[in-house]
């Protein structure tokens, strides 16, 4: 399985033994070294801050949730669970530009 670019799984982070959604940002690359994606997890708790990017209400998520940049993460994918749906493009990109913000890209 290779995950594409917007595709929110669950994922165990070990927050309080929470598992959470997470948004898949690794660009789609067939020949990629490692069977690993990199991602932004979702919160339903905002600070209010640029790291962060408000997502639309989407059916296959119980509640508003949150990119939030500053939890950039590495997952393989054979640790990514119950795929709920794929964010559209215009979605990602504002994650994207949330991300370039964040390491002054």
């Amino acid at each position: 399985m290779t995950p594409k670019v917007g595709e929110v799984y669950m994922l165990d982070l070990g927050y309080k033994g929470k598992v959470r959604p997470i948004v898949i940002m690794s660009r789609e690359d067939p020949q990629a070294p490692r069977a690993m994606s990199l991602f932004v997890p979702l919160t339903k708790e905002p600070r209010g801050s640029r790291y962060e990017v408000t997502m639309p209400r989407v059916p296959w998520l119980r509640l508003q949730s949150y990119a939030d940049t500053q939890g950039i993460g590495a997952v393989r994918h054979h640790e990514l669970k119950d795929r709920r749906g794929r964010f559209e493009p215009a979605v990602v990109a504002k994650i994207k530009d949330a991300i370039r913000w964040a390491f002054e890209l």
